[in-house]
């Protein structure tokens, strides 16, 4: 992945861009047809493409309430970087004061002077300056007046609707993953770092992973068939398929932990990166009466997910990781 791109060094001096500006959680299709027509419109106009994001949320700087994302940073800048070699994506550091600017400073200071923007394309709903003042009419009346053209990106969808984050969103939140994969392309994923636990899933033959720092929004607790890729310096690669636990462990009253067994694995995960890729719901979660009983339901998770699993291979577009 490349590094991350600062605003004030997007583009070599004396040449213009075209900008698309979102927050792009989930990357879904949606987002990727948006962002490969600018390219295209880019490559027409002899423009640097830019994808230009904020990080954190305003909502995080702003007190207005932040929800956990779909895809963390990281993760939302590799599968935008994966639709164009020559696409920049510009993450700016979301600030008090940046948040203070006006609709026309917005433009002038930061989309006009920094960007070099020729092109800006936005979503129907985008808003921006001090209260968020501007909408897309107050960009295209701006950009006539700094000199470059503004529009909005075309929708797209299935026969159910427009794809959007929130309704992926609502889709992970029901527990309808089909929905999900429907709405991003792909199974939604979860990532963290390997951290110890109480390794009570070693005296029963199943030992676990458990992954600690999780941020992206959790499905309802449960356990799932799971892809699992390794990420180290930046690149993921594909380790292998297991079930994953999300959730409270009633059984054994140990709280909550999200914990993935790898099948045929046995290399120390301590302190690497892993995203779990959510392809199926096998079961809910819930209490057993003992540990032999826990342990005869898990064989049949594991049996089950082997059998979903089985024909599973990594995206081409990955790079040798499983999405």
């Amino acid at each position: 992945m490349k590094a991350r791109v600062r605003a004030s060094k997007a583009i070599p001096p004396g040449q213009s861009s075209l900008v698309v500006i979102g927050n792009f959680d989930g990357v879904h299709r949606g987002h990727r047809a948006v962002i490969e027509a600018a390219l295209s419109e880019a490559q027409a106009s002899e423009l640097c493409p830019l994808v230009l994001t904020f990080d954190p949320h305003p909502a995080e700087v702003l007190g207005g309430g932040s929800r956990p994302p779909l895809t963390v940073l990281d993760r939302k800048i590799d599968l935008i970087e994966r639709l164009g070699s020559e696409l920049k994506v510009v993450v700016e550091p979301f600030t008090l004061a940046l948040s203070q600017f006006s609709p026309e400073q917005f433009a002038r200071q930061f989309v006009v002077e920094l960007l070099g923007a020729r092109v800006v394309i936005v979503g129907d709903n985008f808003r921006f300056g001090h209260r968020r003042a501007g909408d897309l009419h107050t960009l295209v009346a701006l950009g006539h007046e700094l000199g470059f053209a503004a529009h909005a990106s075309s929708l797209s969808g299935d026969a159910i609707g427009p794809y959007s984050s929130t309704r992926a969103r609502a889709a992970l939140a029901s527990g309808d993953l089909a929905a999900v994969g429907a709405v991003l392309g792909r199974p939604h994923s979860l990532s963290g770092t390997v951290v110890q636990g109480a390794q009570r899933g070693r005296t029963i033959g199943v030992p676990t992973a458990n992954l600690g720092g999780v941020a992206e929004a959790l499905p309802p607790y449960g356990v799932y068939a799971v892809l699992v890729d390794r990420i180290r310096e930046g690149q993921s690669m594909a380790v292998g398929t297991g079930v994953a636990n999300i959730g409270l462990r009633p059984t054994l009253d140990a709280g909550f932990s999200v914990e993935v067994h790898l099948f045929d694995f046995s290399e120390d995960l301590y302190g690497d990166s892993l995203r779990v890729h959510l392809v199926s719901h096998l079961r809910e979660e819930r209490k057993f009466a003992g540990l032999p009983e826990l342990k005869a339901q898990i064989g049949q998770d594991i049996e089950l997910a082997r059998a979903l699993l089985a024909s599973a291979r990594p995206d081409p577009l990955a790079r040798g990781a499983w999405h």
